[in-house]
Formats: structure tokens, C-alpha cells, sequence
């Protein structure tokens, strides 16, 4: 309960917090009331099921994450995967996949892996998520409209099957869903409605309308799902055999990939808004065992809920007391207002979603970063964002990193600098550091190597080699700017080391920081390059260039 431990040591349970964090926490209960709904019937599952999984991961984040302000429940980002996972495994196999993610995600906290997750690159992350927006609002057009379904395992099949069955939309279905639009997108500008949620007053208005009306085809929860059932689920485990282990491993960990950058994201979001500081193991652990307790009371994957975490500090929110109520809230509207569910139309969830897919696009921000970044980073951006598209979320997600880290090396192997270094500027950095001249015979050059010495910059050091033309008698190198030696620069120094010796050269390393010589130790290019021919300081390794220039 580390959540509720830090906030009770900062006094946010004092009886002066409780009403603007009661009130906030019921102001996010009924925003994540059709948002539940919606992502569950859009993910495959009941909708019941989507509050279920708000409730029991919205208590256990509250109670349990790194994050005072965080509400986790399930999300837009996650509809893509588990819509994908459903239609090939069931709701058994989700369930099974949620809580090997679950499992995963503390694994994950345990080895104090947080702020690794955050080390994906921006064009990856606004990427996927723009793709992850675009397939929402492509998949939701046969609820808004009123289609027919139509096949297609592809997303490109499923979008030229919608535009060949689109003349067939219901009229009834396709008004109720553009109302329920307008009210989402326009309540926020009204100013009497300003205090009302837009897709609350969207879910209201349009079942209040097919109550009454009773139009003919429109498609609701009570037609689709038999409506809500009241009262809350019991314990229940699902089946786990080793054989479904080994087929859910690659969706576990995707949902547990997945699930840990957007809570971070939005425990992040919520520092910046709240001026708060998270703890991110401690946060992936929290969702981990919300998401190994959801699916055992019906629920499925959950994780941080960026935009309903910012509408509790909105609203005065700023202790887990708000997260708690938040599923108090939603056990309320289970236990007593089920039934009304069943007038509920899917065309208004639809739409909800629409707005829902718009807002993780980020439109503005994925156009702006296809204008100003460099264009290796809008590269990454668009292929990541066409793979999520067209093929799959995981191979863009890993095509996408794996691509960023290679212009990452690429990078940091034209800023590894392999350059020669004069007599006068050798003289006079010794004079500076109070030093005395001992002055370099000739026949010796000296080579400084500034950045890292990884397998990226071996080819830099080899051509600054190259390019001496003649062999000298000796050769100093000099490894003070160097932060770090991989296997690859070791084994690169020992084999020219080795090559310069067998041609009468001899070689002099200098200056390296205590990790560098660390691992020119263990690696034996010391001992191979003998005890006298490294030194600690320049004016050393000066010395013992003269003497070795005497000697040839």
C-alpha cells in the first residue's frame, strides 16, 4: 500500500481533503462509466467486463501504484491487442494473457525496470499510438453507422469492405451516433454544460432517446449483450494449462509492454499537472497486480488512464482517496442502475470512441513532428505509424525501436572522434598541467580518441590509422575522453595492437578512467601490450615514448 502510505505521511488524509477528493474521484467515475463500456464491446469482451476491470484495477492502482493521482482502467491503446487476442483465443484466453502480463509487469517493477520503459523514442511511441487511433476509429465505423459486418483479417480488407457496404448505413443508428458526437465534442464549449461530461451527457441523451423512441435497428447493449447484469462478479479462475502459457506468452507480453509505457506516460503527465513525483517501479508493480486480479473477477487488461487521471487533478483530485471512490462509484452504478443499460445504443459508444481515437492521433503533434524533426526521426515516425496500420502492433513497436536504435549507434559513431595531436599542443597541455616538456623524438604520433569505443566507432579508428601512411616507431594512445570500451573496441585495440607490433611498431595507451582499465585488464590487452606500455598520465606515457623511440 505504498500509495496510501505516502499519502497519509504527506497529510492528504486530513478531513480537509476528503470532499475535493470524493468529489473528484465521483466526477472520474462517471466519465470512466461509458468509456468502461465502450472499450470492453470494442475489445471484445462483455460490457460489463470493462467496468469491472475499472473497478478492480482502479482500487488496487489507487491503493497500490507509484502514483498518488493515477486512475487505471482499461484503455483506447490497449483495444487494437486485445480485440486481436479475443478473436483468436476468446475472452478465456485474454484473461489468461491479462494475467501473465499482470505477472510479467511485477517482474518488471521488482528488477526496478521503470525508467528503461522510458527510453523508447518519441517517433516510436507517437507512432504506434497515432496507427493504434487510426484503427479505432476505422473499427468503429460499422457501430456508428449501422453496417453490416463485413470480413477482412487485414486492416486494409476491413476498410475497402466498409466503403463497398457503406451505402447500406441505417439512417436511425447513423443520427443517434452524430448526435452523441456533437454532444461529446460540443458540452465542453457550452458553458451551462460545462460541468457535465461530454460523453456522460452523449450516453444519457441517446439512450433517453431509444428508450422512447424505440427506433428499429438500432443496435444497443441490451440487443447485443442481453444488458448488465446486476450485482458484482464472484472469484473465478480461468483454465491455465501449459500449452495456453506457451501460446499467450508473445500477447502477454505485449500487453505488459504496452500497459507499462502508458502508465508511465500518464504518471508522468500527472507530475507535470499535479507537481507530484512518482515512483515508476513501484507504479509497474501496482498495475502488475491490478492485471493479475482483474481477470480472476471478470475483468481484463488495465493500465494507466491518461485522460481520466487529468481529469481527477482537474477536479481537485490529489490522493488515492480519489482513485478509490472513482471504483466505489462505478460499484454503485452496477449495483443499482444496471438495468437501465440495456436502451444504451453502441452507435453512442461509437462515437465516444471516435473522439476517444482522435485524441490519441494527437493529429497536431504527429503533423508538427513530420514537419521540424530530422528526417531519420520522421522516418521512424511514419514507418512505425504505417506498420501499426497495416500489419501488426507488435512488429511496428519492435521494426520501430530496433530502427531508432540503429540511427542511435549511427549517431553516436560519426560523434566518436579518432584524431592526431601535434608536438606544440602535446607541449603545451603538459606545461599547463605543470608538467615538464620531455619533447617527442620523431617517429612518434600520437592519437586521442574522444567518445565511446564501441563497435559503431571501430571503423573511424581504423581509418585514422590508415591514413598515418607510414608506420611509425611508436604509437601513443591517448583514452581519456574515452566513457566506455564494448567487446567489439577491445578486440579491435588487442588485434592493431597486435598487427602494429608484428610490423615493428610499438604501441602506448594512456589516460584511461578506472572502468576502461578495468576492462583492458580482463580483456588481456594489458598484459599483451606489456606493464611499462600503459600510464596513468600524459606526461608518463610521454616518457616512456622517448625511451621506446631510443631503444628502436
Amino acid at each position: 500500500m505504498i500509495a496510501l502510505r505516502e499519502a497519509w505521511q504527506a497529510g492528504l488524509f486530513h478531513r480537509g481533503n476528503w470532499f475535493p477528493n470524493i468529489v473528484a474521484g465521483a466526477i472520474v467515475g462517471v466519465v470512466a462509466l461509458p468509456l468502461a463500456m465502450a472499450f470492453a464491446i470494442a475489445s471484445g469482451a462483455k460490457p460489463e467486463q470493462g467496468l469491472y476491470t475499472a473497478i478492480v484495477a482502479g482500487l488496487l492502482v489507487s491503493a497500490c501504484g507509484g502514483s498518488r493521482v493515477q486512475i487505471a482502467g482499461p484503455t483506447g491503446a490497449f483495444i487494437v491487442i486485445l480485440s486481436g487476442i479475443t478473436a483468436k483465443h476468446g475472452i478465456d484466453g485474454l484473461q489468461i494473457a491479462t494475467l501473465m502480463a499482470g505477472l510479467i509487469l511485477l517482474a518488471m517493477g521488482l528488477a526496478r525496470l521503470g525508467s528503461v520503459i522510458r527510453f523508447i523514442p518519441a517517433p516510436v511511441i507517437v507512432g504506434f499510438t497515432a496507427g493504434i487511433g487510426v484503427i479505432i476509429f476505422v473499427g468503429q465505423w460499422r457501430d456508428f453507422f449501422g453496417l453490416p459486418a463485413v470480413a477482412g483479417e487485414h486492416f486494409h480488407e476491413k476498410l475497402w469492405h466498409l466503403l463497398q457496404v457503406f451505402p447500406q448505413l441505417h439512417v436511425a443508428t447513423t443520427a443517434i451516433a452524430v448526435l452523441s458526437l456533437l454532444l461529446v465534442v460540443g458540452a465542453p464549449r457550452v458553458h451551462w454544460l460545462r460541468r457535465i461530461p461530454g460523453p456522460l451527457l452523449a450516453l444519457v441523451a441517446a439512450t433517453a432517446i431509444q428508450a422512447v423512441f424505440r427506433f428499429e435497428g438500432v443496435a444497443t447493449i441490451g440487443s447485443a449483450f442481453g444488458g448488465l447484469p446486476r450485482g458484482l462478479p464472484g472469484l473465478s479462475l480461468p483454465e491455465v494449462t501449459l500449452a495456453r502459457v506457451i501460446e499467450l506468452a508473445g500477447p502477454a507480453f505485449t500487453i505488459a509492454m504496452l500497459g507499462a509505457i502508458e502508465s508511465l506516460l500518464s504518471a508522468v503527465v500527472a507530475d507535470g499537472m499535479a507537481g507530484t513525483r512518482h515512483d515508476s517501479n513501484q507504479e509497474l508493480m501496482g498495475q502488475g497486480l491490478a492485471n493479475v486480479v482483474a481477470p480472476l473477477f471478470g475483468g481484463f487488461a488495465a493500465t494507466g488512464a491518461i485522460a481520466r487521471t487529468a481529469t481527477n487533478i482537474r477536479n481537485g483530485g490529489n490522493s488515492p482517496l480519489a482513485g478509490i471512490t472513482h471504483a466505489v462509484t462505478l460499484v454503485l452504478v452496477v449495483l443499482f442502475l444496471a438495468p437501465l443499460a440495456a436502451n444504451v445504443p453502441l452507435a453512442a459508444l461509437a462515437a465516444i470512441l471516435f473522439v476517444v481515437a482522435y485524441n490519441m492521433s494527437e493529429l497536431r503533434h504527429f503533423a508538427r513532428m513530420v514537419r521540424r524533426a530530422p528526417r531519420a526521426d520522421v522516418a521512424i515516425l511514419l514507418i512505425t505509424f504505417s506498420l501499426t496500420v497495416l500489419t501488426d502492433l507488435v512488429v511496428a513497436v519492435n521494426i520501430g525501436v530496433i530502427l531508432a536504435m540503429l540511427q542511435f549507434l549511427r549517431r553516436m559513431s560519426v560523434s566518436v572522434e579518432v584524431s592526431r595531436q601535434d608536438a606544440p599542443d602535446l607541449e603545451h597541455e603538459l606545461s599547463r598541467d605543470g608538467g615538464t616538456p620531455p619533447g617527442l623524438p620523431p617517429g612518434v604520433l600520437v592519437y586521442g580518441i574522444d567518445g565511446p569505443f564501441f563497435f559503431g566507432a571501430v571503423e573511424n579508428f581504423e581509418r585514422a590509422l590508415i591514413q598515418t601512411h607510414t608506420d611509425p616507431r611508436v604509437l601513443l594512445i591517448r583514452l581519456r575522453r574515452v566513457p566506455f570500451m564494448d567487446m567489439t573496441g577491445l578486440q579491435t585495440l588487442d588485434e592493431v595492437i597486435g598487427k602494429l607490433r608484428e610490423r615493428g611498431v610499438a604501441v602506448v595507451l594512456c589516460e584511461a578512467n578506472a572502468r576502461v582499465r578495468q576492462k583492458l585488464m580482463r580483456a588481456g590487452v594489458l598484459a599483451a601490450l606489456g606493464e611499462a606500455n600503459y600510464q596513468d598520465t600524459l606526461a608518463a606515457a610521454a616518457e616512456r615514448c622517448a625511451q621506446l623511440a631510443r631503444e628502436q
